[in-house]
């Protein structure tokens, strides 16, 4: 039973903050830092232009000095609005109407599949979209709530499963995550003022079904996907919280990170790897390239992936999505095989592969 992957529509929050607005408040707050001199260098390696907060960069959820009751308050609180808004576009989109007994209810989506690592809150998304946008109350969930970056790779695997399991469903796909959440300056090493400056904020939907919603990629079956994570690896991304807020490490392993998994993805894809194009995760420039190269596809099929890291930074768990998004507007041709590959903490990859359905 083939599963479709409709097109996805991702939402941005309001406050557009560049990098050398970063760069300044960095040095602001940290005058004395012992690689002063390199931070901005270092961040300009990471080839982010710009990326959107749900609130400006002075506010105390993000620069300021919010602790983390109110940064997990705001942070669920925005992602909730974003994830309603991509959700509702999305569901426009694709021609699922509104129940006409029901103003707002969708009586077509028969599961829910939402992806959210930052803010805390119980109960997490899947159960506040369904009230928002007014589901059915017997909708099939699964919230996944620690993925971060691979999150989205994951929710989809999880909605090719229930399609799967149940032909002629239809399944909704959100992924929201605020990581501003984690901008946070107690935090001051290196790598800290690095994803100061990495991450964005946004939330993306789309519809899997075992049957076209429009164009997209189809996948033949679970088969087509690849869960996997790296043995010994639990320290190389990983968050954590605290007094002050939340926080996001890494160890020096995480640099070489993918390349260490990707003799996996490829025996995975199989003798005859070669894949036509390729939804890679924004995670850094190395990241896009390294996988890129080891897929044997060639700079023009990273376009889509390097317009996200620039212009929106990583988006965590919404980055696949949002790379699949821009892949509709320069499509594939109809047959062309495709994978989409992210990696998370953990340190985790999820990777779907498939053909473009016209």
């Amino acid at each position: 039973m083939p599963a479709y992957i409709s097109r996805p529509h991702t939402a941005f929050p309001a406050h557009k903050v560049t990098t050398s607005e970063i760069v300044d408040d960095i040095l602001a707050r940290h005058p004395g830092h012992p690689r002063c001199s390199a931070i901005p260098r270092v961040i300009a390696s990471l080839r982010v232009d710009s990326r959107y907060f749900t609130r400006p960069l002075m506010s105390p959820t993000v620069s300021g000095d919010a602790g983390i009751e109110e940064r997990s308050r705001t942070a669920f609180a925005d992602a909730l609005e974003l994830a309603t808004t991509a959700a509702q576009t999305t569901l426009a989109a694709t021609g699922l109407a509104p129940d006409p007994g029901k103003p707002g209810a969708y009586a077509d989506v028969d599961a829910i599949v939402t992806t959210h690592s930052t803010g805390w809150s119980v109960p997490n998304l899947d159960i506040h979209l369904i009230a928002a946008l007014g589901l059915r109350p017997t909708v099939r969930r699964i919230a996944l709530t620690t993925m971060a970056c691979a999150g989205g790779t994951q929710a989809l695997i999880r909605a090719v499963d229930l399609v799967t399991a149940r032909p002629g469903a239809k399944v909704l796909v959100v992924a929201a995550e605020v990581i501003s959440s984690v901008y946070n300056h107690n935090d001051t090493s290196i790598e800290a003022m690095i994803y100061k400056a990495l991450f964005g904020d946004s939330a993306a939907a789309c519809i899997v079904s075992s049957e076209p919603l429009g164009p997209g990629l189809r996948i033949d079956g679970p088969d087509d996907t690849l869960e996997f994570v790296l043995p010994d690896s639990v320290d190389r991304y990983s968050g954590r919280l605290d007094a002050a807020g939340f926080h996001f490490d890494s160890t020096k392993d995480a640099l070489t990170a993918a390349d260490d998994v990707l003799p996996t993805v490829l025996d995975w894809l199989g003798p005859d790897h070669t894949v036509d194009f390729a939804a890679v995760h924004p995670g850094s420039p190395r990241i896009i390239t390294d996988t890129a190269t080891a897929l044997g596809l060639d700079a023009t099929s990273t376009v889509h992936s390097f317009a996200t890291l620039s212009e929106e930074g990583n988006l965590g768990g919404v980055s696949i999505l949002r790379v699949l998004e821009r892949t509709h507007t320069t499509p594939p041709p109809a047959g062309a095989r495709g994978v989409a590959v992210a990696y998370g903490p953990g340190f985790n990859t999820a990777a779907i592969r498939g053909t473009w359905a016209a």
